[in-house]
């Protein structure tokens, strides 16, 4: 029981990010901008209608890219990369929410 408890926590602690959202500075979506998305009806709608309205974050259309958010830190550095092929539309906007990325201010709202 004790071996199990050991690998189950050296794991659950492997899989845990090396990083903190405040580290986080910015991130990109990178995709293709058919192909597969085209097959991901949800994805392709949360990156070509909701992404572009949060701060920080950019999208990257590169010719047969999986559609993944990438979180970048000072300089640019990569600090984790997550698929989002999997994902429905809400959740790639509740994705995005919690790694602390808001949308854009509206021009009405200021």
């Amino acid at each position: 029981m004790k071996l199990f408890s050991a690998v189950f926590l050296c794991a659950l602690f492997t899989t845990l990010p090396a990083y903190e959202i405040s580290d986080i500075v910015s991130a990109r979506i990178e995709s293709c901008r058919g192909c597969s998305l085209n097959r991901l009806p949800e994805v392709k709608k949360f990156i070509m209608e909701d992404a572009p309205f949060y701060e920080r974050l950019e999208v990257k259309f590169i010719t047969g890219a999986p559609p993944e958010l990438v979180l970048l830190g000072e300089g640019d550095r990569e600090l984790e990369r997550l698929a989002l092929s999997q994902l429905g539309r809400q959740e790639c906007n509740d994705l995005v929410k919690d790694k602390g990325f808001v949308k854009k201010a509206k021009k009405s709202d200021l």
